[in-house]
């Protein structure tokens, strides 16, 4: 059974493997626990020194809701189309293919979740940094643009949970950003539930499967 310890060896892996920037993917079902294991993996590995590994976040390329309204897919906020999976894309490749020796900051988009929109410039990648580890949901959906997200990350790791548990959470996470009890039951039963059921048929596709016991909740 997969420990904490071996997840952090096959990463330091990665970024040892002699190319200049390793790219890690954590994909995983909305609610799943992507997010606290990508930044407990960071945390961890850059407790021993400098700042060499790095956590990028798909959420800081959702549309904001102004476009979203415009294109009338405000009511499916965080279904695919309700990305920049190409902007997404364009990022990792700029993030592997940045020379070993530039001086450069690499700056990312972030998510602010009390406002629910993407922050613009918010998550720095350090020139000294040799891993970036990138969650979120769709990182090994085949379509259209998403299709080019996979193909700049060196590993996928799939993070699966209790089904239960996942729901439970993610109703949590609603109401603790402003949804009343009822309205984040009706937007996981609805929303949630068709993009996770998405998200589920492409486990097979990831190098990895994590169980939520080794990534802890999100």
């Amino acid at each position: 059974m997969l420990t904490f310890d071996d997840l952090l060896r096959r990463a330091r892996s990665l970024a040892g493997s002699g190319r200049p920037r390793a790219l890690l993917g954590i994909a995983g079902s909305p609610g799943a626990g992507k997010t606290t294991l990508a930044e407990r993996l960071v945390r961890e590995l850059n407790a021993d020194g400098g700042p060499w590994a790095a956590h990028v976040p798909m959420d800081g390329f959702h549309l904001a809701d102004a476009e979203l309204e415009r294109l009338g897919r405000r009511d499916r906020k965080g279904a695919p189309d309700t990305f920049d999976a190409a902007g997404y894309a364009a990022l990792l490749r700029r993030l592997r293919e940045e020379p070993a020796d530039s001086t450069d900051v690499v700056y990312a988009p972030g998510f602010e979740r009390v406002l629910e929109q993407p922050i613009a410039g918010a998550v720095p990648v350090e020139p000294a940094v040799r891993l970036v580890v990138t969650e979120g949901n769709y990182l090994l959906l085949g379509t259209g643009a998403w299709a080019r997200v996979r193909a700049e990350l060196d590993e996928v790791w799939f993070v699966e949970s209790d089904e239960e548990e996942r729901v439970r959470r993610l109703i949590a996470r609603h109401e603790e950003f402003g949804k009343g009890h009822e309205e984040a039951v009706a937007w996981v039963m609805r929303s949630d539930r068709r993009n996770a059921e998405l998200v589920a048929a492409t486990r097979d596709r990831a190098d990895l499967l994590v169980g939520s016991a080794v990534s802890g909740p999100r």
